[in-house]
């Protein structure tokens, strides 16, 4: 059974930082994409970040680009995401994606699995 887990979310002030991570137990975790996807309550699910599959592309929502960076090490079957300068739009459940297929990394519906979120509060 695939299990996607993610670690590293909390609480934190305007301006701080977070790293998320998310350990998968995929048997081909290099066979996979990565995604990064947010949803804040009453909001649909958003597109984050993106990573290839050897890691050599990544993919940034305007939102974030500059502030946070996508990361994955295929050894360790994880991807991260740092995120820095975090603003009170920032705060939303976030969730990692594994993503079979070659089609678009923006469409959550691409994703074949999904982990179950870590919350990420940043207070003004």
């Amino acid at each position: 059974q695939v299990q996607l887990v993610e670690s590293g979310g909390g609480l934190v002030q305007a301006g701080g930082s977070l790293r998320l991570s998310c350990a998968a137990s995929l048997r081909t975790f290099s066979s996979y994409a990565m995604g990064w996807f947010r949803q804040a309550p009453g909001k649909a699910r958003e597109f984050v970040a993106a990573i290839s599959r050897s890691g050599g592309m990544t993919y940034y929502a305007d939102s974030v680009k500059g502030r946070f960076t996508i990361s994955r090490d295929n050894a360790k079957n994880t991807v991260y995401l740092e995120m820095n300068s975090l603003k009170p739009e920032d705060t939303a459940a976030y969730y990692c994606a594994a993503k079979y297929s070659s089609g678009t990394h923006y469409a959550p519906t691409q994703y074949d699995y999904w982990g179950q979120g870590t919350q990420v509060s940043v207070s003004s």
